[in-house]
């Protein structure tokens, strides 16, 4: 498997230090779990509504694919699909809070700097991309454009 795992590390504050370590191979498999930093953040209510609903549906180790497809009332509709097995040969794998998400290379382009959010609301609940990259939505919340 050749899949991407992203590092999601703060950076360190002293930079003599990353000058006095020593240099380390680049290791695409390599991942930490902090998800203040990396391609998309995931909110603690959204990792929480993740582990809640893989529990509930017998996949506790399930991982989440989220992306783009073409469709939707403005050009493009997010995707948010369970996946019980290993991720695609090119996908990104994001680990954070004790959830794992796939997410294909050209998807990444558009999400990156996303937040997925997990809303209760009085009218309903669901999950929320707070997309930066977006220009405009539909008002169902499900199709973006870009």
């Amino acid at each position: 498997m050749s899949s991407h795992l992203v590092s999601l590390n703060r950076k360190r504050s002293d930079e003599n230090l990353a000058e006095s370590a020593p240099a380390e191979a680049p290791n695409p498999q390599k991942t930490d779990r902090d998800q203040d930093e990396g391609p998309i953040r995931v909110t603690e209510a959204a990792a929480q509504e993740i582990v809640r609903q893989a529990i509930k549906r017998g996949t506790p180790h399930a991982a989440v694919r989220i992306g783009l497809r073409g469709g939707g009332c403005t050009g493009y509709s997010y995707v948010f699909d369970w996946v019980d097995g290993d991720p695609k040969r090119r996908d990104t794998v994001i680990e954070t809070q004790g959830v794992r998400l796939y997410v294909d290379p050209k998807s990444l382009e558009l999400l990156r700097g996303m937040e997925l959010d997990f809303t209760r609301r009085m009218m309903g609940h669901g999950f929320h991309y707070n997309n930066p990259n977006a220009k405009g939505s539909c008002g169902c919340g499900a199709a973006v454009q870009f």
